[in-house]
């Protein structure tokens, strides 16, 4: 995908003609429910730059093509979350999600299926850090001195109940990482309904949701949190992208003769006993309800004239979460 040149860049989301490597597979049209055009913050750019800086003092990434690569989909990713952000909100969000990235990545896809024990220690390493255990400082490894470096950052502009929130996330990305990595190569052990439960966590979305309240300088209630418009707004949002990740990436995980990923559309395979296209069919059709579950309730959170101002503000946040995930699966990361 190309870099972006012009500040707020228009983007609209994908439908079955723009995916050129599954372009004989069916896939989802989103454009009745959110049909864009959206908008990217001034700062992406100077993102893309600031994040290929910080893996120079944290270098997480092997080649520089992958560190090229990297820094463009989470630099132009956060920048379509967070388009109102301020440039510092921006860069902090970036950052994570370039560690939350790498480490997938590296760690768990690359080794993890091939070593899940010595995936079990990294992510070890990690724990201390996350439940407020100051251990001495070990910053031989890049990614507990990066890990480090973000919580310290994050600390200093969030409440306690948005840090609690945001290091419970990140725990739950590290046993997805863990889970995925232990699953990989036998698909058949895993059912419908815990993929449907994991898949948010290994998609990283239900972090960047909770990242973006952070960013945009709100907080919801536990009251607001736990009523059903939201719940219903989160699941859907949530769910929605994984699945399409899901769908975009199916056909580079499986050239060269690669085994079945452990994807939706491998369990509906099992699940349904039914071929890759009529997989695919089904996959599209469950995201596109999920794309219309959360217009209707984005909808709803954002013109009624009860509305609290900070649920309009999550719902946005909802709107722009989608809009990134809708962006990313086109970018070059998973077309080759």
């Amino acid at each position: 995908h190309r870099n972006q040149t012009t500040n707020h860049h228009k983007d609209t989301p994908m439908n079955h003609t723009h995916n050129h490597n599954t372009h004989t597979l069916p896939m989802p049209n989103l454009q009745n429910s959110f049909p864009g055009p959206y908008t990217t913050n001034p700062h992406a750019n100077a993102t893309e730059e600031q994040t290929a800086h910080w893996l120079q003092t944290f270098p997480l990434t092997g080649s520089p093509d992958e560190t090229k690569t990297l820094c463009n989909i989470t630099a132009h990713g956060v920048a379509r979350v967070l388009p109102t952000a301020d440039q510092d909100s921006v860069f902090l969000c970036a950052d994570l999600f370039l560690w939350l990235t790498a480490f997938d990545d590296t760690h768990g896809e690359t080794e993890g299926s091939r070593d899940t024990a010595r995936l079990t220690r990294r992510i070890s390493h990690c724990i201390p850090l996350l439940t407020d255990h100051h251990e001495p400082a070990t910053d031989d490894d890049p990614y507990i001195a990066a890990l480090r470096d973000l919580l310290h950052r994050f600390r200093e502009r969030t409440t306690p109940t948005q840090y609690l929130q945001l290091t419970a996330h990140l725990r739950d990305n590290l046993f997805g990482i863990l889970w995925e990595a232990q699953h990989l190569n036998k698909p058949d052990q895993v059912t419908l309904s815990n993929y449907y439960a994991m898949r948010p966590h290994t998609v990283f979305v239900r972090t960047l949701m909770t990242t973006a309240q952070i960013a945009l300088n709100y907080e919801l209630t536990d009251n607001q949190r736990a009523s059903p418009a939201v719940r219903e707004l989160e699941k859907a949002v949530a769910d929605l992208a994984g699945w399409i990740n899901d769908l975009a990436s199916y056909t580079k995980e499986t050239q060269h003769g690669n085994p079945t990923p452990l994807s939706l559309p491998t369990l509906l395979i099992q699940h349904h006993e039914c071929n890759l296209e009529e997989a695919f069919r089904l996959a599209s059709r469950m995201c596109e309800h999920q794309a219309s579950t959360a217009r209707l309730r984005i909808t709803e959170l954002t013109t009624n004239t009860n509305t609290n101002t900070t649920l309009a503000n999550h719902a946005h946040t909802m709107e722009t979460i989608t809009a990134s995930y809708t962006w990313h699966i086109e970018h070059t990361r998973y077309k080759h």
